[in-house]
């Protein structure tokens, strides 16, 4: 599972929903890989404006990397600055969680994640 795709789900149980304590989902015991794409500045360009930033800096710091800027860089800003272009290409594109599991603040349910995979099947009395 990609780090990119955490910025965009929530918690699934139906008490969650009215909550924004759903949302991140926070990544514990997980084991991080990452594989080496070829930079594609327009694709990282057009992500940016889509993503939660508060969300992905939360997501970022939980599993140990560099701080990130306190607001979403604009294009300009990643054109000039080389190295928070870099890192944001590995945390985003590069880096996908292989194990471990996803917990919602709010209801205190886990998601595993196996082989890269989570499941967010809920079990009869959470649904």
């Amino acid at each position: 599972m990609k780090l990119l795709t955490l910025n965009f789900l929530t918690c699934a149980v139906k008490s969650c929903k009215s909550t924004s304590a759903s949302f991140p989902l926070h990544p514990k015991d997980c084991e991080l890989v990452s594989d080496t794409l070829k930079s594609d500045p327009k694709l990282l360009f057009n992500i940016l404006p889509r993503l939660d930033w508060s969300a992905l800096s939360t997501t970022a710091s939980e599993l140990g990397f560099p701080g990130l800027p306190p607001s979403a860089p604009t294009k300009e800003e990643l054109e000039a600055n080389e190295k928070l272009f870099h890192d944001l290409h590995t945390l985003l594109l590069e880096t996908h969680i292989s194990e471990g599991s996803l917990v919602c603040a709010n209801c205190g349910h886990s998601y595993k994640i196996k082989e890269g995979i989570a499941n967010f099947l809920l079990p009869n009395h959470l649904v």
